[in-house]
């Protein structure tokens, strides 16, 4: 058995755990799924220390009893709607002689689109290289081997709030945790769940959680535009409780049991008894109210995806459309009412079965959840199943090509 590891993922509303290990064949084998409610935490930051350490002190402890080992490499999902992206670029002049591009030359051209101005509260999570240009050639995914006297590149930087990230942090490691990477969600989300074809053809991942939603756009296979929005499942059961002058609690289950996201689908004479809902309520109320409650506050998410579409020039025009996961996606109509709003083809997503090995039958369930996308993401950071660069020079592979064909 290889060595176990621990993908965390600290929402406002529960913390999921996925202890894995790499399997034979290369893919993560899931061990175990874990699930509890989170305090502390508003829109995926903590407002409460105490709170969210006692929590996920809780957590661990339940991953200790299933591994002695996976909270020492631990994976953890970073959000919060102060994460920003921005584009950054890079050049170097080609070192060698015969213009041959070397590892040391990518390095360069890398460190020097990395030179950008943050303020001292801001730190940097990801560096992705969206594509290197050669004497003015671009869409260049690999340059090693490559001619040429000018190496550029083309990176997406993703940053973060620092105190807020070192609070996230300090609180895994008041519980007893060793954190090897921490990553953006939606990044973690879109890894397990969108294709490769998906993302050359163009497609926005939409993660819905508990009090923000993420949100990652692809087009020819490279990350266009993250984005963390502040609307979340949360605000739905918020709005019912409002309307309907009922507990939050039992709104939650209003909204599970019979909440729809399109209004004009449920039928009118139909009455929810709330004393089947709470002993301690009286009356009845409407099942299409309920919906149009749910369809306004979904309707204002997608406005602000389409907001973030539209500052990329993408309105309507994914062909691969719109792919939902989180436990926020769960509603009768979301896929219809998503694709009206966005004018996008829509589906619910799954993480791939080709990626992941489920130890048992029961941990299978999580490979069809779309609750645990983005835990399922995070424990793919174990495995480098990025391409990397080749380490034989554009010659040399040359003569391998023509070596092949040689009697």
């Amino acid at each position: 058995m290889g060595k176990s590891f621990l993908a965390l993922d600290v929402g406002s509303g529960s913390i999921k755990a996925i202890i894995a290990e790499e399997s034979k064949d290369g893919r993560v084998l899931i061990r175990a799924g874990l699930e509890k409610p989170s305090k502390g935490l508003r829109r995926g930051v903590v407002v409460d220390m105490e709170s969210a350490s006692a929590q996920i002190i809780s957590m661990l402890r339940s991953v200790k009893d299933i591994s002695k080992d996976a909270h020492k490499n631990i994976f953890l999902g970073v959000g919060g709607v102060d994460v920003k992206s921005r584009i950054s670029e890079g050049s170097t002049a080609v070192s060698r002689a015969n213009s041959e591009i070397h590892k040391d030359d990518i390095a360069r051209a890398v460190q020097a689109s990395l030179a950008v101005s943050l303020p001292s509260n801001r730190m940097i999570l990801h560096t992705l290289k969206q594509e290197f240009i050669v004497d003015g050639i671009g869409d260049i995914q690999d340059p090693l081997g490559m001619v040429g006297t000018k190496l550029e590149v083309v990176s997406y930087i993703i940053d973060a709030f620092g105190p807020a990230v070192k609070n996230l942090q300090k609180c895994v490691e008041l519980a007893g945790g060793s954190i090897s990477a921490m990553i953006f969600n939606p990044l973690a989300s879109a890894f397990a769940v969108l294709t490769q074809n998906q993302k050359e053809l163009g497609v926005v991942l939409a993660d819905i959680g508990h009090s923000t939603t993420g949100i990652a756009v692809y087009e020819e296979g490279k990350l266009l535009h993250t984005v963390m929005l502040p609307i979340g499942a949360g605000h739905v059961t918020n709005d019912l409780a409002i309307a309907l002058k009922i507990p939050v609690e039992s709104a939650e289950k209003i909204k599970l049991r019979y909440g729809d996201a399109i209004a004009k689908l449920t039928p009118a004479r139909e009455n929810i008894d709330l004393k089947e809902i709470n002993p301690k309520l009286e009356g009845t109320i409407s099942r299409r109210f309920v919906a149009e409650v749910i369809e306004s506050r979904l309707s204002e998410l997608c406005e602000l995806i389409n907001e973030e579409l539209k500052k990329i020039g993408k309105t309507a025009r994914l062909p691969g459309g719109v792919v939902l996961v989180g436990g926020g996606a769960k509603h009768p109509g979301m896929l219809e009412l998503f694709r009206a709003e966005l004018k996008l083809t829509s589906q619910i997503g799954f993480p791939s079965p080709s990626l992941f090995e489920a130890e048992s039958g029961a941990m299978g369930e999580y490979l069809e959840s779309q609750e645990f996308a983005c835990a399922l993401g995070l424990s793919l950071w174990e495995r480098d199943i990025t391409p990397k660069p080749a380490t034989n020079s554009y010659k040399e592979k040359i003569v391998k090509l023509f070596r092949n064909f040689m009697p």
